[in-house]
């Protein structure tokens, strides 16, 4: 059995298999849907367990090769799960709101990472220490908006390779940008979403907690599982070339 292979027990107690309502679908996902029930669209959760397994055998893939994954939920429901596994797995996240140009304007946003390390790093050697407290007050909140909006891409040091989203349809913005690119986009994609604009789908409910907190953590092990085993490959290259 495959480390990221989930039955369909887990899926549906998880309530991975509830889509929106009949009227609200986008009939491209006809592939992934089993019947409706009570007007709400049911997914066929044998193909949700099938893609989710190749999406996570992809992103371990990538960071196998020390690639970049940014994990991005904004939603009410998807923010402290994806702030929790992302920094479980050590992996860049956005879960506050996506600012327009953090891949297709990489350059801007890497000044304002800059400006948030160097604003930490003084803070942290006390160099703030010497103005007023009412300067002090304003540098703390400029800090803490930066935080807020940039502190889960501090690691960054380029844009990423690629980007899993919770709710492809709600993260438009972010999909567009990864599709502008060339960044690959691995995605929950719900009943009201296109399949066409995600490279790796995992067609299943990105409303509820229990469906966003599964596939979520899932795609962040087998993200940090990736990085270790580059960690370690990078590690014996090292001591080989002693």
């Amino acid at each position: 059995m495959s480390t990221y292979e989930v039955s369909l027990t887990d899926l549906l107690e998880a309530g991975c298999h509830f889509g929106h309502q009949v009227r609200r679908w986008n009939p491209r996902m006809k592939p992934y849907i089993y019947s409706s029930k009570d007007s709400v669209h049911i997914f066929d959760l044998a193909k949700t367990a099938q893609m989710l397994q190749e999406a996570c055998e992809y992103v371990k893939s990538i960071a196998m090769e020390g690639k970049i994954l940014l994990i991005v939920g904004t939603k009410r429901q998807a923010k402290a799960i994806v702030r929790e596994e992302a920094q479980k797995a050590g992996a860049p996240f956005v879960s506050e709101r996506w600012l327009g140009g953090t891949i297709t304007n990489w350059d801007q946003i890497k000044k304002s990472i800059d400006l948030l390390l160097d604003m930490r790093d003084k803070k942290e050697k006390g160099e703030y220490k010497k103005y007023t407290k009412k300067e002090n007050v304003l540098i703390d909140r400029e800090i803490e908006r930066l935080e807020r909006f940039f502190g889960g891409l501090a690691q960054l040091k380029k844009a990423p390779d690629a980007i899993f989203v919770v709710d492809t349809h709600r993260e438009a913005v972010a999909v567009a940008e990864a599709n502008n690119r060339d960044v690959r986009v691995v995605g929950i994609v719900d009943t009201n979403a296109d399949p066409r604009l995600v490279d790796h789908l995992i067609p299943a409910n990105d409303d509820a907690v229990r469906s966003i907190k599964l596939i979520t953590s899932k795609i962040a092990e087998a993200y940090a599982e990736g990085k270790m085993l580059f960690e370690k490959k990078k590690g014996k290259e090292r001591e080989n070339s002693k």
